[in-house]
């Protein structure tokens, strides 16, 4: 069994460097380019009528959002393990005279009070954590009527699997991609769930990345996603998830 604290102190190391080299990791982005359809939902779900909630980001690495909630008129606390992180957002926020908070915590275990927030928000951060813990963490924080949105990984396709063995360096060894099981046990938790599923065929897209025909190919197998990802069965293939959880009843 892997000791709890052990995890955590290897998340904080491994963020702590990503954040302090301020370097993408790896070859990723490239198939982070046929992501703007799930992530661009993302977006828009917790920028809708943000105005004036209390919203709390999970996980303030590179491209968080606490920002552009907080130029949307939103009240914005952002937690992270690594202080690196929490140091860099902080700056961000002061140059930009924007209103946020930024705290180092154990997402798992914050220090809010009940009902504390209008909004939890997140990108691929759920996977990092124990998510019976931080289910449990999110479900307690949700003021009645509250949501939560986050934007996830999905682990059941054997291809993305298989790169992901290949290239350990470009994640943490405690990552774990979400499964069927997650997805039910949120189900479970929350008042209701919604769960959409993206980026299967248009995975082959990324072969044509740099190339005049990728955005043709992008578009052709967005399309046929669509289509796929619209069968339960095929759902849990997909590359990620975007999940809307509503506070508990």
């Amino acid at each position: 069994m892997i000791a709890d604290g052990d995890r955590k102190a290897r998340e904080q190391e491994f963020h702590d460097k990503v954040f302090g080299d301020a370097k993408p990791r790896g070859g990723t982005g490239v198939f982070y380019r046929i992501a703007d359809e799930s992530y661009g939902l993302h977006r828009d779900l917790i920028f809708d009528g943000c105005a004036g909630k209390r919203v709390l980001e999970y996980g303030c690495g590179p491209g968080s959002h606490a920002f552009d909630l907080a130029r949307r008129g939103a009240h914005v606390t952002g937690i992270d393990i690594s202080p690196v992180a929490m140091q860099i957002a902080r700056e961000h926020a002061a140059r930009e005279g924007l209103e946020a908070e930024f705290l180092v915590m154990d997402a798992e275990h914050t220090t809010f009070p009940d009902a504390s927030f209008d909004l939890i928000v997140g990108s691929g951060i759920l996977h990092h954590l124990d998510l019976a813990r931080t289910y449990a963490e999110i479900a307690r924080l949700l003021a009645p009527g509250g949501r939560a949105v986050f934007v996830e990984p999905l682990g059941h396709n054997a291809l993305i699997n298989l790169y992901r063995k290949v290239t350990p360096g470009q994640r943490t060894p405690d990552e774990h991609p979400l499964l069927r099981a997650d997805l039910a046990d949120a189900r479970r938790r929350f008042g209701q769930v919604r769960i959409r599923y993206y980026h299967l065929a248009a995975l082959g897209a990324v072969a044509f990345a740099k190339t005049p025909l990728f955005k043709p190919v992008l578009g052709a197998l967005s399309a046929l996603d669509r289509a796929l990802l619209s069968v339960p069965a095929i759902q849990p293939y997909a590359w990620i998830a975007v999940m809307e959880l509503a506070a508990p009843r």
